[in-house]
Protein backbone atom coordinates (compact mmCIF):
# COMPACT_ATOMS: atom_id res chain seq x y z
CA UNK A 1 0.00 0.00 0.00
CA UNK A 2 2.85 2.31 0.90
CA UNK A 3 4.41 1.67 -2.51
CA UNK A 4 1.39 2.39 -3.93
CA UNK A 5 1.00 5.84 -2.47
CA UNK A 6 4.04 6.96 -3.36
CA UNK A 7 3.79 6.05 -6.81
CA UNK A 8 0.98 8.13 -6.50
CA UNK A 9 2.58 11.26 -5.33
CA UNK A 10 4.98 10.84 -7.96
CA UNK A 11 2.52 11.29 -10.69
CA UNK A 12 0.42 13.53 -8.77
CA UNK A 13 4.07 15.87 -8.99
CA UNK A 14 5.00 15.09 -12.47
CA UNK A 15 1.47 16.72 -13.47
CA UNK A 16 1.79 19.82 -11.42
CA UNK A 17 4.99 19.93 -13.05
CA UNK A 18 2.58 20.95 -16.30
CA UNK A 19 0.83 23.69 -14.69
CA UNK A 20 3.35 25.63 -16.96
CA UNK A 21 3.43 24.00 -20.44
CA UNK A 22 6.55 22.70 -21.62
CA UNK A 23 7.20 22.27 -25.47
CA UNK A 24 9.11 20.54 -27.01
CA UNK A 25 12.28 21.35 -28.79
CA UNK A 26 15.83 20.57 -30.62
CA UNK A 27 17.73 17.85 -28.92
CA UNK A 28 14.61 16.02 -27.02
CA UNK A 29 14.46 12.63 -27.01
CA UNK A 30 11.16 10.18 -27.69
CA UNK A 31 11.29 7.57 -24.24
CA UNK A 32 9.49 4.55 -24.05
CA UNK A 33 9.35 2.50 -20.78
CA UNK A 34 8.82 -0.78 -20.17
CA UNK A 35 6.68 -0.62 -18.01
CA UNK A 36 3.04 0.27 -18.92
CA UNK A 37 3.12 3.25 -15.51
CA UNK A 38 6.65 4.30 -16.87
CA UNK A 39 6.65 7.27 -14.58
CA UNK A 40 8.48 6.05 -11.80
CA UNK A 41 11.09 4.49 -14.13
CA UNK A 42 11.86 7.57 -16.22
CA UNK A 43 11.74 9.76 -13.68
CA UNK A 44 14.57 7.37 -11.41
CA UNK A 45 16.84 7.83 -14.90
CA UNK A 46 16.59 11.44 -15.35
CA UNK A 47 17.82 11.76 -11.23
CA UNK A 48 20.69 9.32 -12.15
CA UNK A 49 21.80 10.97 -15.65
CA UNK A 50 20.29 14.76 -14.66
CA UNK A 51 17.68 14.96 -17.61
CA UNK A 52 14.26 16.39 -17.12
CA UNK A 53 11.06 14.84 -18.22
CA UNK A 54 8.99 17.11 -19.58
CA UNK A 55 5.74 15.33 -20.76
CA UNK A 56 3.66 12.50 -21.34
CA UNK A 57 3.10 11.36 -24.67
CA UNK A 58 0.47 9.07 -24.83
CA UNK A 59 -1.99 10.47 -22.32
CA UNK A 60 -4.44 13.55 -22.89
CA UNK A 61 -3.30 16.46 -20.86
CA UNK A 62 -4.36 16.46 -17.61
CA UNK A 63 -5.03 12.97 -17.43
CA UNK A 64 -3.22 10.75 -14.25
CA UNK A 65 -3.72 7.78 -16.85
CA UNK A 66 -1.19 5.53 -16.98
CA UNK A 67 1.82 6.52 -19.58
CA UNK A 68 4.67 4.74 -20.48
CA UNK A 69 5.82 7.53 -23.70
CA UNK A 70 7.36 10.52 -22.45
CA UNK A 71 9.32 13.78 -23.85
CA UNK A 72 12.66 14.21 -22.03
CA UNK A 73 15.47 16.92 -22.53
CA UNK A 74 18.91 16.09 -21.82
CA UNK A 75 19.23 12.43 -22.23
CA UNK A 76 22.63 11.94 -23.88
CA UNK A 77 23.20 9.68 -26.77
CA UNK A 78 26.61 8.42 -25.68
CA UNK A 79 24.74 6.95 -22.48
CA UNK A 80 21.30 5.51 -24.51
CA UNK A 81 22.69 1.82 -24.81
CA UNK A 82 23.62 1.65 -21.07
CA UNK A 83 20.52 3.42 -19.91
CA UNK A 84 18.22 0.84 -22.57
CA UNK A 85 19.99 -2.15 -21.06
CA UNK A 86 20.04 -1.64 -17.37
CA UNK A 87 17.22 1.18 -16.62
CA UNK A 88 14.13 -0.57 -17.66
CA UNK A 89 13.65 1.71 -21.62
CA UNK A 90 12.08 -0.08 -24.28
CA UNK A 91 12.86 2.69 -26.69
CA UNK A 92 14.51 6.35 -27.60
CA UNK A 93 14.34 8.35 -30.57
CA UNK A 94 14.99 11.98 -31.42
CA UNK A 95 11.97 14.41 -31.77
CA UNK A 96 12.62 15.24 -35.11
CA UNK A 97 10.96 18.34 -36.70
CA UNK A 98 8.33 17.98 -38.96
CA UNK A 99 6.47 20.73 -41.49
CA UNK A 100 3.29 21.05 -43.20
CA UNK A 101 3.84 22.28 -46.62
CA UNK A 102 1.92 23.75 -49.40
CA UNK A 103 2.57 24.16 -53.10
CA UNK A 104 4.49 28.03 -53.94
CA UNK A 105 5.44 27.25 -57.52
CA UNK A 106 1.84 26.56 -59.84
CA UNK A 107 0.03 29.26 -57.37
CA UNK A 108 2.53 31.91 -58.35
CA UNK A 109 1.98 31.73 -62.03
CA UNK A 110 -0.25 33.72 -64.52
CA UNK A 111 -2.39 30.52 -65.35
CA UNK A 112 -3.22 30.27 -61.89
CA UNK A 113 -4.51 34.42 -61.32
CA UNK A 114 -6.80 33.48 -64.51
CA UNK A 115 -8.49 29.94 -62.76
CA UNK A 116 -9.14 32.71 -59.96
CA UNK A 117 -10.68 34.71 -62.04
CA UNK A 118 -13.55 32.18 -62.98
CA UNK A 119 -13.61 30.96 -59.38
CA UNK A 120 -13.59 33.71 -56.98
CA UNK A 121 -17.47 33.84 -56.65
CA UNK A 122 -18.24 35.96 -53.41
CA UNK A 123 -22.24 35.73 -53.38
CA UNK A 124 -23.19 34.89 -50.05
CA UNK A 125 -24.76 31.22 -49.98
CA UNK A 126 -25.89 28.76 -47.15
CA UNK A 127 -24.24 25.95 -47.31
CA UNK A 128 -25.64 23.18 -44.69
CA UNK A 129 -27.12 26.24 -42.39
CA UNK A 130 -24.15 28.90 -42.47
CA UNK A 131 -23.13 30.93 -44.86
CA UNK A 132 -20.03 30.60 -47.39
CA UNK A 133 -18.95 31.93 -50.72
CA UNK A 134 -20.42 30.91 -53.86
CA UNK A 135 -16.81 29.85 -55.20
CA UNK A 136 -16.53 27.62 -52.11
CA UNK A 137 -19.40 25.23 -53.70
CA UNK A 138 -18.78 26.20 -57.57
CA UNK A 139 -15.41 25.15 -57.60
CA UNK A 140 -14.49 22.65 -60.25
CA UNK A 141 -12.82 20.08 -57.96
CA UNK A 142 -16.48 19.06 -55.68
CA UNK A 143 -17.97 18.38 -59.38
CA UNK A 144 -14.97 16.22 -60.19
CA UNK A 145 -15.19 14.15 -57.10
CA UNK A 146 -19.06 14.64 -57.43
CA UNK A 147 -20.03 16.03 -54.53
CA UNK A 148 -22.92 17.27 -54.92
CA UNK A 149 -24.26 13.95 -56.55
CA UNK A 150 -23.54 12.21 -53.31
CA UNK A 151 -25.11 14.68 -51.20
CA UNK A 152 -27.76 15.98 -53.07
CA UNK A 153 -28.65 12.62 -54.90
CA UNK A 154 -27.30 9.85 -52.44
CA UNK A 155 -27.92 11.25 -49.63
CA UNK A 156 -25.10 10.79 -47.93
CA UNK A 157 -23.27 14.04 -46.03
CA UNK A 158 -20.68 12.25 -43.35
CA UNK A 159 -20.61 11.80 -39.67
CA UNK A 160 -18.41 11.04 -37.05
CA UNK A 161 -15.15 13.30 -36.29
CA UNK A 162 -12.86 14.42 -38.14
CA UNK A 163 -9.44 15.47 -36.13
CA UNK A 164 -6.80 17.80 -37.96
CA UNK A 165 -3.62 17.46 -36.87
CA UNK A 166 -2.45 20.79 -38.17
CA UNK A 167 -1.55 24.68 -37.17
CA UNK A 168 -5.33 24.76 -35.57
CA UNK A 169 -8.50 26.13 -36.49
CA UNK A 170 -10.05 29.33 -36.35
CA UNK A 171 -12.84 28.91 -34.14
CA UNK A 172 -15.39 31.77 -34.82
CA UNK A 173 -15.40 31.38 -39.06
CA UNK A 174 -19.09 31.12 -39.80
CA UNK A 175 -18.96 28.38 -41.92
CA UNK A 176 -16.98 25.95 -39.62
CA UNK A 177 -18.28 27.23 -35.79
CA UNK A 178 -20.98 25.12 -36.09
CA UNK A 179 -19.24 22.00 -36.87
CA UNK A 180 -16.19 22.33 -34.40
CA UNK A 181 -15.35 20.40 -30.89
CA UNK A 182 -12.99 20.67 -28.32
CA UNK A 183 -9.58 20.56 -29.18
CA UNK A 184 -6.19 20.68 -27.68
CA UNK A 185 -3.03 23.69 -28.64
CA UNK A 186 0.08 21.13 -28.12
CA UNK A 187 2.29 23.43 -29.03
CA UNK A 188 0.93 26.16 -26.14
CA UNK A 189 -0.22 23.18 -23.77
CA UNK A 190 -3.87 24.84 -24.03
CA UNK A 191 -7.57 23.85 -24.92
CA UNK A 192 -8.81 25.05 -28.01
CA UNK A 193 -6.49 24.66 -31.04
CA UNK A 194 -7.39 28.33 -32.20
CA UNK A 195 -5.07 29.07 -34.95
CA UNK A 196 -5.69 33.08 -34.72
CA UNK A 197 -3.77 33.16 -31.73
CA UNK A 198 -0.55 33.20 -33.59
CA UNK A 199 -0.98 36.14 -35.19
CA UNK A 200 -2.74 39.12 -33.27
CA UNK A 201 -1.40 41.24 -35.24
CA UNK A 202 -3.01 40.21 -38.67
CA UNK A 203 -6.23 40.08 -37.04
CA UNK A 204 -6.36 43.45 -35.90
CA UNK A 205 -5.47 45.06 -38.94
CA UNK A 206 -7.80 42.43 -40.90
CA UNK A 207 -11.05 43.30 -38.61
CA UNK A 208 -11.85 46.47 -40.10
CA UNK A 209 -10.88 45.83 -43.69
CA UNK A 210 -11.81 42.16 -45.87
CA UNK A 211 -12.54 43.68 -48.95
CA UNK A 212 -9.37 43.21 -51.61
CA UNK A 213 -8.06 40.16 -52.76
CA UNK A 214 -3.79 39.64 -52.42
CA UNK A 215 -1.19 37.05 -52.65
CA UNK A 216 -0.94 36.66 -48.68
CA UNK A 217 1.92 34.43 -48.96
CA UNK A 218 3.73 32.17 -51.47
CA UNK A 219 1.01 29.70 -52.08
CA UNK A 220 -2.01 31.13 -50.43
CA UNK A 221 -4.67 34.03 -51.47
CA UNK A 222 -7.20 34.67 -49.39
CA UNK A 223 -9.33 38.23 -49.02
CA UNK A 224 -6.84 40.20 -46.44
CA UNK A 225 -5.98 43.73 -46.01
CA UNK A 226 -2.93 45.12 -47.49
CA UNK A 227 -1.55 45.19 -43.99
CA UNK A 228 -2.19 41.66 -43.03
CA UNK A 229 -0.19 40.95 -46.14
CA UNK A 230 2.58 42.30 -45.26
CA UNK A 231 2.44 40.42 -41.75
CA UNK A 232 1.59 36.92 -43.65
CA UNK A 233 4.23 37.73 -46.10
CA UNK A 234 7.23 37.21 -42.93
CA UNK A 235 8.36 33.32 -43.35
CA UNK A 236 7.59 33.21 -39.23
CA UNK A 237 3.95 33.36 -40.75
CA UNK A 238 4.29 31.26 -44.36
CA UNK A 239 2.15 28.40 -42.81
CA UNK A 240 -0.76 30.81 -41.00
CA UNK A 241 -4.27 29.74 -41.64
CA UNK A 242 -3.27 26.25 -43.43
CA UNK A 243 -5.26 24.48 -40.43
CA UNK A 244 -8.77 26.46 -41.37
CA UNK A 245 -8.07 25.88 -45.10
CA UNK A 246 -7.94 22.02 -44.26
CA UNK A 247 -10.88 21.96 -41.82
CA UNK A 248 -13.04 24.03 -44.88
CA UNK A 249 -11.97 21.10 -47.17
CA UNK A 250 -13.52 18.30 -44.38
CA UNK A 251 -16.27 20.32 -44.07
CA UNK A 252 -16.82 21.20 -47.60
CA UNK A 253 -16.64 17.25 -48.29
CA UNK A 254 -18.96 16.14 -45.08
CA UNK A 255 -20.67 18.55 -44.10
CA UNK A 256 -22.36 16.23 -41.83
CA UNK A 257 -18.97 15.62 -39.82
CA UNK A 258 -17.88 17.22 -37.16
CA UNK A 259 -13.69 18.58 -36.93
CA UNK A 260 -11.62 17.98 -33.84
CA UNK A 261 -8.87 21.26 -34.38
CA UNK A 262 -5.92 19.56 -33.15
CA UNK A 263 -2.77 22.23 -33.22
CA UNK A 264 0.66 20.40 -33.71
CA UNK A 265 2.15 23.23 -35.46
CA UNK A 266 3.28 27.02 -35.49
CA UNK A 267 2.03 29.54 -37.94
CA UNK A 268 5.43 28.99 -39.50
CA UNK A 269 4.62 25.32 -40.00
CA UNK A 270 7.04 23.77 -38.64
CA UNK A 271 6.71 21.34 -35.35
CA UNK A 272 7.98 18.21 -33.64
CA UNK A 273 6.95 14.52 -34.07
CA UNK A 274 6.20 14.76 -29.60
CA UNK A 275 3.26 17.24 -30.63
CA UNK A 276 2.02 14.74 -33.28
CA UNK A 277 1.97 11.55 -31.05
CA UNK A 278 0.36 13.52 -28.37
CA UNK A 279 -2.41 14.88 -30.87
CA UNK A 280 -2.86 11.30 -31.95
CA UNK A 281 -3.21 9.85 -28.99
CA UNK A 282 -5.97 12.64 -28.07
CA UNK A 283 -7.93 12.06 -30.92
CA UNK A 284 -7.86 8.49 -30.54
CA UNK A 285 -9.24 8.91 -26.71
CA UNK A 286 -11.64 11.49 -28.18
CA UNK A 287 -13.78 9.93 -29.74
CA UNK A 288 -12.17 10.75 -33.66
CA UNK A 289 -13.29 8.40 -36.63
CA UNK A 290 -10.77 9.98 -39.17
CA UNK A 291 -7.26 11.08 -38.57
CA UNK A 292 -6.25 14.19 -41.58
CA UNK A 293 -2.48 14.52 -41.63
CA UNK A 294 -1.30 17.10 -44.31
CA UNK A 295 1.93 16.97 -43.29
CA UNK A 296 4.71 14.60 -43.97
CA UNK A 297 8.45 13.63 -42.82
CA UNK A 298 11.01 12.02 -44.96
CA UNK A 299 11.90 9.27 -42.37
CA UNK A 300 9.96 7.10 -40.20
CA UNK A 301 9.45 7.14 -36.55
CA UNK A 302 8.78 3.91 -34.55
CA UNK A 303 6.72 5.76 -32.29
CA UNK A 304 4.51 7.28 -34.60
CA UNK A 305 4.05 3.92 -36.73
CA UNK A 306 2.98 2.85 -33.23
CA UNK A 307 0.90 5.80 -32.50
CA UNK A 308 -1.67 5.20 -35.87
CA UNK A 309 -1.61 1.41 -36.01
CA UNK A 310 -2.76 1.99 -31.87
CA UNK A 311 -5.35 4.44 -33.27
CA UNK A 312 -6.43 2.15 -37.00
CA UNK A 313 -6.77 -0.94 -34.32
CA UNK A 314 -9.02 1.21 -32.34
CA UNK A 315 -11.23 1.56 -35.26
CA UNK A 316 -10.19 5.20 -36.50
CA UNK A 317 -9.67 5.88 -40.68
CA UNK A 318 -5.95 7.35 -41.18
CA UNK A 319 -5.48 9.78 -43.92
CA UNK A 320 -2.15 11.27 -44.73
CA UNK A 321 -0.62 13.70 -47.93
CA UNK A 322 1.50 12.41 -50.08
CA UNK A 323 4.00 15.38 -50.39
CA UNK A 324 4.40 18.01 -52.92
CA UNK A 325 8.30 17.14 -54.16
CA UNK A 326 7.68 15.88 -57.40
CA UNK A 327 8.93 12.74 -56.09
CA UNK A 328 8.36 8.95 -55.97
CA UNK A 329 10.62 8.71 -52.62
CA UNK A 330 8.41 7.65 -49.14
CA UNK A 331 7.40 10.35 -46.98
CA UNK A 332 6.00 9.54 -43.58
CA UNK A 333 3.23 8.68 -42.43
CA UNK A 334 1.30 8.75 -46.13
CA UNK A 335 3.79 5.75 -46.99
CA UNK A 336 2.96 3.48 -43.78
CA UNK A 337 0.48 0.13 -45.54
CA UNK A 338 -2.35 1.49 -42.76
CA UNK A 339 -2.40 5.21 -44.08
CA UNK A 340 -4.19 6.17 -46.39
CA UNK A 341 -1.44 8.57 -48.64
CA UNK A 342 -3.25 11.13 -51.39
CA UNK A 343 -1.56 13.19 -54.32
CA UNK A 344 -2.92 16.25 -55.96
CA UNK A 345 -4.23 16.15 -59.63
CA UNK A 346 -5.58 19.08 -61.78
CA UNK A 347 -8.63 19.90 -62.70
CA UNK A 348 -7.50 18.32 -65.81
CA UNK A 349 -7.90 15.41 -64.14
CA UNK A 350 -3.91 14.46 -64.60
CA UNK A 351 -1.51 14.61 -61.75
CA UNK A 352 -0.21 18.21 -60.49
CA UNK A 353 3.28 18.72 -61.28
CA UNK A 354 4.39 19.21 -57.36
CA UNK A 355 2.64 15.77 -56.26
CA UNK A 356 4.65 12.94 -55.01
CA UNK A 357 3.61 9.87 -56.86
CA UNK A 358 4.17 5.87 -56.80
CA UNK A 359 2.38 3.24 -54.84
CA UNK A 360 4.61 3.75 -51.71
CA UNK A 361 2.89 6.91 -51.13
CA UNK A 362 -0.39 7.31 -52.58
CA UNK A 363 -3.02 5.11 -52.12
CA UNK A 364 -5.69 7.43 -54.57
CA UNK A 365 -5.57 11.12 -56.02
CA UNK A 366 -7.86 14.18 -55.11
CA UNK A 367 -8.12 17.31 -56.69
CA UNK A 368 -5.03 19.65 -55.06
CA UNK A 369 -4.77 22.73 -57.43
CA UNK A 370 -6.90 26.21 -56.55
CA UNK A 371 -9.36 24.70 -54.03
CA UNK A 372 -11.30 27.49 -52.69
CA UNK A 373 -11.57 26.83 -48.73
CA UNK A 374 -11.94 28.67 -45.57
CA UNK A 375 -9.59 30.89 -44.35
CA UNK A 376 -9.17 32.77 -41.05
CA UNK A 377 -11.51 35.82 -40.18
CA UNK A 378 -14.39 34.76 -41.87
CA UNK A 379 -12.97 34.77 -45.32
CA UNK A 380 -11.62 32.00 -48.13
CA UNK A 381 -8.66 31.61 -49.67
CA UNK A 382 -7.36 29.85 -52.99
CA UNK A 383 -5.15 26.92 -52.15
CA UNK A 384 -2.04 24.09 -53.72
CA UNK A 385 -1.24 21.56 -52.60
CA UNK A 386 -1.68 17.77 -51.47
CA UNK A 387 -2.26 19.21 -47.74
CA UNK A 388 -5.66 20.27 -49.21
CA UNK A 389 -6.05 17.03 -51.50
CA UNK A 390 -6.07 14.96 -47.71
CA UNK A 391 -9.01 16.63 -46.14
CA UNK A 392 -11.32 15.84 -49.67
CA UNK A 393 -10.25 12.19 -48.94
CA UNK A 394 -10.47 12.57 -45.06
CA UNK A 395 -14.22 13.53 -45.44
CA UNK A 396 -14.87 10.82 -47.70
CA UNK A 397 -13.78 8.58 -45.73
CA UNK A 398 -16.46 10.54 -42.88
CA UNK A 399 -18.87 10.06 -45.54
CA UNK A 400 -18.60 5.92 -45.72
CA UNK A 401 -18.23 6.04 -41.80
CA UNK A 402 -21.66 7.47 -41.76
CA UNK A 403 -23.19 4.85 -43.21
CA UNK A 404 -21.32 2.79 -40.95
CA UNK A 405 -20.10 4.07 -37.42
CA UNK A 406 -18.16 0.82 -37.08
CA UNK A 407 -16.07 0.65 -40.65
CA UNK A 408 -12.76 -0.20 -40.27
CA UNK A 409 -9.82 1.54 -42.07
CA UNK A 410 -9.09 -1.43 -44.31
CA UNK A 411 -13.07 -1.57 -45.30
CA UNK A 412 -12.98 2.16 -45.84
CA UNK A 413 -9.67 2.07 -47.76
CA UNK A 414 -11.26 -0.97 -49.80
CA UNK A 415 -14.17 1.79 -50.35
CA UNK A 416 -12.24 4.89 -51.37
CA UNK A 417 -10.43 2.69 -54.22
CA UNK A 418 -13.51 2.52 -56.20
CA UNK A 419 -11.82 5.58 -57.99
CA UNK A 420 -11.26 6.73 -61.52
CA UNK A 421 -8.52 5.20 -62.96
CA UNK A 422 -5.61 7.40 -64.08
CA UNK A 423 -1.95 6.70 -64.64
CA UNK A 424 -0.10 3.79 -62.59
CA UNK A 425 1.80 6.29 -60.35
CA UNK A 426 -1.51 7.42 -58.78
CA UNK A 427 -2.08 3.75 -57.98
CA UNK A 428 -5.79 3.35 -57.40
CA UNK A 429 -6.38 6.93 -59.79
CA UNK A 430 -8.62 9.80 -58.29
CA UNK A 431 -11.66 10.12 -56.13
CA UNK A 432 -15.27 9.40 -56.66
CA UNK A 433 -17.50 9.78 -54.27
CA UNK A 434 -20.23 8.39 -55.75
CA UNK A 435 -19.00 5.46 -56.88
CA UNK A 436 -17.31 4.66 -53.20
CA UNK A 437 -20.48 5.22 -51.83
CA UNK A 438 -22.63 3.01 -53.54
CA UNK A 439 -20.00 0.76 -53.23
CA UNK A 440 -20.14 1.14 -49.17
CA UNK A 441 -24.56 0.38 -50.43
CA UNK A 442 -23.76 -3.07 -51.45
CA UNK A 443 -21.41 -3.68 -48.31
CA UNK A 444 -23.82 -2.42 -46.13
CA UNK A 445 -27.34 -2.61 -47.48
CA UNK A 446 -28.65 -1.06 -44.27
CA UNK A 447 -27.24 2.12 -44.12
CA UNK A 448 -28.86 4.96 -43.16
CA UNK A 449 -29.76 7.61 -45.97
CA UNK A 450 -30.12 11.10 -44.43
CA UNK A 451 -32.43 13.79 -45.07
CA UNK A 452 -32.39 15.22 -48.19
CA UNK A 453 -30.55 18.91 -47.54
CA UNK A 454 -31.65 22.14 -47.71
CA UNK A 455 -28.60 23.02 -49.51
CA UNK A 456 -30.34 20.60 -51.94
CA UNK A 457 -32.88 21.77 -55.02
CA UNK A 458 -36.32 20.25 -54.48
CA UNK A 459 -35.71 17.22 -56.56
CA UNK A 460 -32.33 16.46 -55.08
CA UNK A 461 -29.80 16.17 -57.38
CA UNK A 462 -28.19 19.68 -56.94
CA UNK A 463 -27.14 22.37 -54.69
CA UNK A 464 -30.10 24.87 -55.05
CA UNK A 465 -27.91 27.65 -53.24
CA UNK A 466 -25.97 27.74 -56.11
CA UNK A 467 -28.24 28.24 -58.93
Amino acid sequence: MRAKWAVYLVLVAFITTLAAPASAGNGDKIVRTKALDGLPIISGVCRLLGCTVLLSLDTTPGSTAPSSLFLVRGLVDSVLTLTLSLLGLAAVEPDRPVAVKQDDTWASSQASAAVLDQLWNRTPVTYYGTTAWAGYLEQPANDIVRLRDTHCGLRETGAGVVAVIDTGVDPAHPTLQPFLVNGYDFTRGANGGDETKDTTAVQQASAAVLDGVYVVNASTLAVVDQASAAVLDDPNNAAYGHGTMVAGVVHLAAPGAKIMPLKAFGPDGQGYTSDILRAIYYATQKGAKVLNMSFSRPTSSPELKRAIDNAVAKGLIAVASAGNDGSSAAVYPAAYDNVIGVASTSNADVRSSFSNYGSTNVWVAAPGEAIITTYPWGSFAAVWGTSFSAPYVAGEAAVLAGMQGGASNSQVSSLVSRAKRLTSDLNYGRVDFYQAVQAARSLWPYAPRYPVPDTCSASGNDWSAVQ
